[in-house]
This record gives C-alpha cells, sequence and structure tokens, in this order.
C-alpha cells in the first residue's frame, strides 16, 4: 500500500526547498523528509514548530498537510491486514487506503452494474465500521469521514438493486451518512446523503411532498459549503413540484437552480455532480411530470448524446426521452429510442433506466398488437428473466 503526503511535498516545492535543502535546514536526514512525505512516519512533536516555520505555516494548517494523505497504490497489504487483526493500531494511512477503495469504487459506478459493486462496497464499508470501534482522536474523526461517504454509496447501491423497491435500507444507510458527516461538520456530505433521501422519497415513495421538503432541506444545508449541491438540490424541488402540478413554483426552483452556475468555482467540492447535462436532464424530466412532453423532447435529445460518459444518468434520459416521443405519438421515433433504452439498461442494470423502461412498455400498450410493439415487449420480459 503506497501513500503520499501530496500537499505536504507540493507546499515543499511551493517555498522553495528541495528534499536535502529542507532536510539541511531542519537539521535532518533527506531521509526522514521522504518518510514524512510518504506517509511512512510523522514529524517529532519538537520538530513541527521548526517544520511549520520553514513550511511558512501555522502549527493548525501544518497538521492538515500531514493528515492529508493520498493512497497511490490501493492493493491491501500486510499492512491493512495487519490493521485489521489488530484494531486498536488503526492510522491515518489505513483510513486513507479505505477512503481511496470508496473513491474507486464510486467512480466504477457509471460503468458498472450495482449488483457487481454492492459486495465490495459492502465489505469496505464493514471494515469502516469496525476500525471506528477502536479509533480515537484524528484517526477516529477521519474515519467518520470515510464513514459518511461509504454510507452514501451504500444506500445508493441498495436502491439501485432491489430495483428501487426498497425504501427502507437506503434511507438507514442515509441516516448513517448524515450523522457522521454531522460528527466531522462536513455539510457537502451531509446535503448530499439529504438529497439522496429526496430521491427515495420523489422517486421510490411517489410522494413528492416528502421529497420536495428533503430536497429544500438538503439545499439549505449545502449553501454553506457548495453552490452545485445547492443547484442539484434546487433541481429536486423543482421536480417536487413538477409532481404535483405546480408549473409556476417548478419553474421558479428551475431558474433559481440555473442561478448557482454563476456562483460554482474550481474548489466546489461537488462540481462534478452538478453539470449543464444534469440541468438539462432534470428539466426534461420537470416537463414530463408536467405532462409537456413537447416540451421535453428538444430538451433531452441532446441531453442524451451529451451524458455519454454518464451511462446511468443516460439511461434515465433516454427513458423520459422514450415517454415523451409517446406522449406525443411520433412511434417510430420511440420505438427506436425505446430499444436504445433497453440496450443501455442491459448494460447498466440501473434502477432508475429499469423503471423507465418498463413504464414506456405499460404506454405502448394502446399498440400492443402491433409487431413492433411486440418485439419491444420480447426485449422487456428478456430483461426481467435476467435480473
Amino acid at each position: 500500500m503506497a501513500s503520499k503526503r501530496v500537499r505536504l511535498a507540493q507546499r515543499r516545492k511551493a517555498v522553495g526547498y528541495s528534499q536535502e535543502k529542507l532536510a539541511e535546514v531542519l537539521g535532518v536526514e533527506r531521509t526522514t523528509v521522504v518518510r514524512w512525505e510518504t506517509a511512512e512516519t510523522e514529524p517529532q512533536p519538537w520538530t513541527r514548530p521548526k517544520l511549520a516555520r520553514a513550511l511558512k505555516v501555522t502549527a493548525e494548517e501544518l497538521q492538515v498537510l500531514l493528515d492529508d494523505i493520498v493512497i497511490v497504490q490501493a492493493e491491501q497489504s500486510e499492512r491493512m491486514s495487519y490493521v485489521l487483526q489488530h484494531p486498536s493500531s488503526v492510522d491515518l494511512v489505513a483510513v486513507a487506503y479505505l477512503h481511496e477503495r470508496i473513491r474507486q469504487l464510486d467512480e466504477s459506478y457509471d460503468k458498472s452494474p450495482s449488483t457487481a459493486l454492492l459486495g465490495p462496497a459492502g465489505h469496505v464499508h464493514g471494515q469502516v465500521g469496525y476500525l471506528l470501534e477502536h479509533a480515537t482522536g484524528r484517526v477516529k474523526k477521519a474515519l467518520f469521514e470515510v464513514q459518511a461517504e461509504s454510507a452514501t454509496f451504500m444506500g445508493q447501491l441498495v436502491w439501485d438493486v432491489s430495483q428501487r423497491r426498497d425504501h427502507e435500507g437506503p434511507v438507514g444507510y442515509f441516516d448513517e451518512a448524515v450523522q457522521a458527516a454531522r460528527q466531522v461538520r462536513d455539510p457537502s456530505v451531509e446535503s448530499y446523503a439529504i438529497l439522496r433521501k429526496a430521491y427515495v422519497a420523489l422517486y421510490g415513495e411517489k410522494d413528492p411532498v416528502k421529497g420536495l421538503e428533503l430536497a429544500d432541506e438538503a439545499a439549505a444545508v449545502a449553501k454553506l459549503c457548495s453552490p452545485s449541491l445547492t443547484g442539484l438540490s434546487l433541481l429536486h424541488v423543482a421536480e417536487g413540484h413538477a409532481m404535483t402540478g405546480a408549473l409556476i413554483d417548478c419553474e421558479a426552483a428551475l431558474k433559481k437552480a440555473e442561478a448557482q452556475f454563476d456562483r460554482v468555482d474550481k474548489d466546489d467540492v461537488a462540481a462534478d455532480y452538478y453539470t449543464v447535462n444534469e440541468f438539462n436532464r432534470l428539466a426534461g424530466s420537470c416537463y414530463l411530470f408536467l405532462d409537456l412532453p413537447d416540451r421535453a423532447e428538444p430538451i433531452l435529445q441532446p441531453t442524451v448524446l451529451a451524458l455519454s460518459a454518464k451511462k446511468k444518468s443516460q439511461t434515465i434520459a433516454l427513458g423520459n426521452l422514450t415517454l415523451s416521443l409517446i406522449r406525443q405519438r411520433k412511434l417510430d421515433e420511440a420505438a427506436a429510442t425505446m430499444h436504445r433504452t433497453i440496450d443501455a439498461v442491459e448494460l447498466t442494470r440501473g434502477g432508475g433506466g429499469l423503471n423507465l423502461a418498463f413504464a414506456a412498455g405499460r404506454e405502448l400498450r394502446e399498440w400492443r398488437a402491433e409487431g413492433w410493439v411486440q418485439d419491444i415487449n420480447d426485449r422487456l420480459l428478456a430483461l426481467m428473466a435476467a435480473i
């Protein structure tokens, strides 16, 4: 398990020191500086004031640099095995390994079926919970941060694997994530976990009022830290209004969400979640709920193409586009798009896309005697059998 304190090395370079020069200034061996930067050891207490002065940082800022450990080779090593056998020995390097594993699994989400990710993610989440029982101080704080992220991811996977039928299990994980995030005062992770609860209410429980309230709560928390998360939450506030048929309120929320783009900067931790494509995907969904398919279609058509790198989001956009075409009775286009939707669901097994594919299939009953609809139904039956 190879690890680095990347920001510590970056700070050293920023003030103009090589490892040799910094070691000379501090009166230590160069290999000592190397061990600090590879997270093998930490500076002794009597060395820290001098190191802070050399790097031109405060003692608190130095501690942040030392706590920031990145795993650059994430295979479980003898060291990690030892930590799991002797949990009281857990340190920041072990925590960084667990954080990196969750990050790797999360990066695979748009490319891999949730069923394939659930086992590995559950394994890591269990290790985090086990080590939390034995950790103290800074290590415990760092483990709470990982727990918040892993619990959010677990809730997402469990809901997917259940085809969005299990509501209680995912919400339990999201509540766990909220509590862990509050332990370390991380409003961004707290907000995202609350927003995930809103998804369950909106799309699983079919309770737009509850979903709207949760999305609004997520937006309020996100205002403390992230315009991107605020915008994403407001999109789902808009969707909640759309589900109740409130066009004016929906469009007002969409306008507020769109305004957040001007406030996003490079330091926004959730910038990857909130893109123009995501905005358009949700706006299209809103107009579908408002029974305005002619307004949804021109938004969703280019969005489907733009989401090619995010397969599960693209699948949802395809499902909504299919519905908008069916409701406008553009049947040739609807048939072609429906086949693309089923292709995408077969690849990702995403619960959102799967549900939309079957919803579109139900809306084709009027033409069930047509051969092209029978072909689609055959594919949907085969898809159901494969789940």
